[in-house]
């Protein structure tokens, strides 16, 4: 039988997603919710703070977002607020993006050995636990089955030099997403993470030397160039669609083939 492929513009009509960790017209999570929208999705956006708000509203109205919300997964009840305006308002889930990471800048420039108790819990706090609090919050509301993504990097398999703590987070977030995928597979519930190659997007700024990294993996990766947030954006998306029913667990690399190259 030949598989009959719906029309690419309407491919999610009708489903719900929530995207978390749009910072600016440079994230790697507007990037994706372009993709997602293009296709035809409802979306949810959040945003990190009133400061953060200004560079945030005017995409989340380009993508004609019925829910805006803050989320500092920081503040207490915040997660919660969001999920429980989406059970209210929606009453379903189809999709939840997670597009966050922090670590404090001592934590972050400073050895993996140096770490102090508080610095490891805020890294593991907002760049992993958190994309289990909204699982956990998104699996009631996933009646149909969804898809689950959140974003992490090459320096949770080996050692990139300046990535530190943070790729002790990422290499527990993909252990998560292992994890996770298995607990609720059976519900028709797929999760991923989601690799991209070095952008220059806002989180990014805080790893130093950053630019000699995204030189290094231009020079390297097969592809001889650079990822951008369109590429990953629509990659995710693909994911999202019932095409994809059978992908779960893994990590996705979109780095132009960089990841094999020694």
């Amino acid at each position: 039988m030949i598989p009959v492929y719906p029309d690419s513009k309407v491919a999610l009509k009708g489903k719900k997603g929530l995207v978390v960790g749009i910072a600016n017209d440079q994230s790697i999570a507007w990037g994706c919710a372009r993709a997602f929208r293009a296709l035809g999705a409802d979306l949810a956006v959040t945003y990190l703070n009133d400061r953060a708000k200004k560079h945030v509203e005017p995409l989340a109205q380009a993508l004609a977002a019925p829910i805006f919300l803050p989320l500092d997964v920081m503040v207490e009840g915040q997660i919660e607020a969001v999920f429980e305006r989406i059970k209210s308002e929606w009453g379903q889930l189809d999709f939840l993006l997670h597009s966050i990471a922090f670590s404090p800048k001592e934590a972050l420039h400073g050895r993996v050995v140096d770490v102090d108790r508080d610095g490891f819990l805020k890294t593991m706090d907002v760049s992993c636990w958190s994309f289990l609090r909204m699982a956990h919050l998104a699996e009631p509301l996933m009646k149909n089955g969804g898809t689950m993504f959140t974003m992490t990097y090459y320096g949770s398999q080996m050692v990139v030099e300046n990535y530190n703590i943070m790729g002790v987070a990422k290499a527990a977030l993909e252990a998560c997403v292992r994890y996770a995928a298995a607990e609720l597979g059976p519900k028709g519930i797929r999760v991923h993470a989601i690799s991209p190659g070095p952008l220059a997007t806002r989180a990014a700024s805080g790893i130093p030397e950053f630019d000699e990294l995204m030189d290094k993996a231009q020079s390297k990766a097969p592809s001889r160039s650079l990822v951008s947030i369109d590429d990953v954006g629509n990659a995710t998306a693909f994911l999202a669609l019932d095409g994809a029913k059978l992908i779960t667990g893994g990590v996705l690399y979109i780095d132009g083939g960089y990841h094999i190259i020694d």
